[in-house]
This record gives C-alpha cells, sequence and structure tokens, in this order.
C-alpha cells in the first residue's frame, strides 16, 4: 500500500500561467497537493464539499477557493450536480517576471484566503473568461493584458473578501449588542421583536445573527436567560408564580408554566418544591 501523499502539477513547464473552465467530470479526489503554483479555483455551480488542510468548505456557488502549494485538498462533489466554473494556475515564474509592485501585494493578501463566498460574481466571472480566452492564444496570450487582468482580478477578490469580513464583524457586533442588552436589561421581555427594535433591525435578521453566531435562534438565546432569571426568581424570593410571570413579560401564567415546562422538564412549582 501507497501511503504518500500525492503531488499533481496540472502546469506546464513553459507556461507562467494557466487558465481553463473546471473539469466538468471532477467529482471526488484523493488527498493531494500541487507543484510550485498557486491556484484559484471559481465555481458558478455545482454541490457538495471541498477539503482544504482538513477544513471542509460546503460548495455553494458563486464561490472561490484558493489553495497554496503547501496545502493538500481534496474534493467530493454530488455525483447529481454538474461543476462548472474556472481555474487559475499561477506558478512563482509569472510574479518573478511580472514588474508590478501593487499585483505581487495584492496576491500576497488572497494568498491567505481559503474560501469566499460570492455575492456578485458577474465582475469576477467576466474578467476569468478574459484570461481563458487570453490565455488560450498561442504563446499564452499576451503578458502585459494578462498581467492587468489578472491585477483588476485581484482587487475584485480582495473588495468581495473585505465585504464577508465586514458582513461577519457587523454580525458578530450584533449578536454582542443582543447579549448586553439580555445580559443587563432587567426587566427580561419575551419578545425577541422588543430587542430587535432597540438594536435597529428586524427579528428575522436578528435570529440569522444568532444562528451564524451559535447555531441557536433569537428565541433559543433569550429563553436560556428568561429560565435562569425564572430559576432566580422562584428560588430565592416569595413571589407567586403569576407574579413571576408577568415580571418576565408573559401575559398569560399559564403561557409561563408552558414555557418553563418546555425548557425545564418541571412545572415552575415542581422547581420551587425542589431543595436548594
Amino acid at each position: 500500500m501507497n501511503h504518500s501523499l500525492q503531488i499533481k502539477d496540472k502546469s506546464e513547464n513553459s507556461v507562467f500561467l494557466k487558465a481553463a473552465p473546471f473539469r466538468k467530470n471532477t467529482r471526488r479526489t484523493e488527498p493531494h497537493k500541487h507543484n510550485s503554483y498557486f491556484e484559484i479555483i471559481y465555481l458558478s455551480s455545482g454541490k457538495g464539499y471541498h477539503t482544504i488542510d482538513n477544513h471542509r468548505y460546503a460548495v455553494r456557488p458563486p464561490v472561490l477557493f484558493f489553495i497554496r502549494q503547501e496545502q493538500v485538498h481534496h474534493w467530493d462533489l454530488d455525483e447529481n450536480t454538474e461543476p462548472e466554473g474556472f481555474v487559475l494556475i499561477i506558478k512563482r515564474t509569472f510574479f518573478e517576471r511580472s514588474v508590478d509592485g501593487a499585483l505581487k501585494e495584492l496576491l500576497e493578501k488572497i494568498s491567505q484566503l481559503s474560501c469566499v463566498y460570492l455575492e456578485d460574481a458577474v465582475v469576477i466571472d467576466r474578467l476569468l473568461m478574459l484570461i481563458v480566452d487570453e490565455n488560450s492564444r498561442e504563446g499564452g496570450g499576451s503578458f502585459p493584458f494578462v498581467e492587468g487582468i489578472l491585477k483588476g482580478l485581484f482587487v475584485k477578490i480582495a473588495e468581495a473578501a473585505w465585504q464577508v469580513d465586514q458582513q461577519t464583524w457587523k454580525r458578530k457586533e450584533l449578536y454582542s449588542a443582543f447579549l448586553e442588552l439580555v445580559q443587563q436589561g432587567r426587566p427580561l421581555q419575551n419578545n425577541v421583536g422588543h430587542y430587535a427594535t432597540i438594536l435597529n433591525t428586524t427579528p428575522q435578521n436578528l435570529n440569522a445573527v444568532c444562528r451564524k453566531a451559535v447555531h441557536q435562534s433569537a428565541a433559543e438565546v433569550l429563553a436560556h436567560y428568561i429560565i435562569d432569571e425564572a430559576k432566580r426568581l422562584l428560588a430565592y424570593t416569595d413571589n407567586t408564580i403569576t407574579e413571576i410571570s408577568f415580571s418576565l413579560s408573559f401575559k398569560d401564567p399559564s403561557h409561563f408554566v408552558k414555557y418553563f415546562k418546555r425548557h425545564t422538564a418541571t412545572t415552575p412549582k415542581g422547581y420551587r418544591a425542589i431543595p436548594n
């Protein structure tokens, strides 16, 4: 049995850069690494997974993947969908020949990426098509032209990655603000809409943010704090169950009892009877 890692080289010795459509028959590959080149893969359709250095990314087009020469990767694509897109292979010799310092700085930035899910891929798709068309010419086409288009492509990729980072940061900020409101605000409100209004967002967006952050809905996050507060009031005050239900913004004590039992498998009365 051969346990050595497979090393593939899809480039050609005399070519600095290779651009071509993604091979439609690619579905599953063994873990492998590439030989002395940086690879950018853009998929406009397809479904499945792409693993890079043991990190499994869902293929949700339009999406970009980036593989450095030291990284190990493999594909596990759905047999019932046909992948479409482009593969761009850039050898070190391309940048040794280029005198554009900004292009090299952009490459340094995007080479740190692994996966970027795109909101709008129209421009990136067109730029890749231009590179593929020029690269198909005899001799690999005009180097200055490819260099310019490649720089434009890198700029658009960097912008897309920045937008994703900004969206991620905004989601984290909103989630943190929601937690701060719930943790510090008293009385607690059993109403996601109440907190969404304060945060100047919608309940739907707050739900989406919570699911991204902790894989729970906003109501589930809120329930954790409501139940904890209910337990404290039941254990350390003489407030009636009706008073506690109203203090937690339940309009109907019976609703509070059902809510408490759903989350704790016991009733408020039963919890209060448990010795502290």
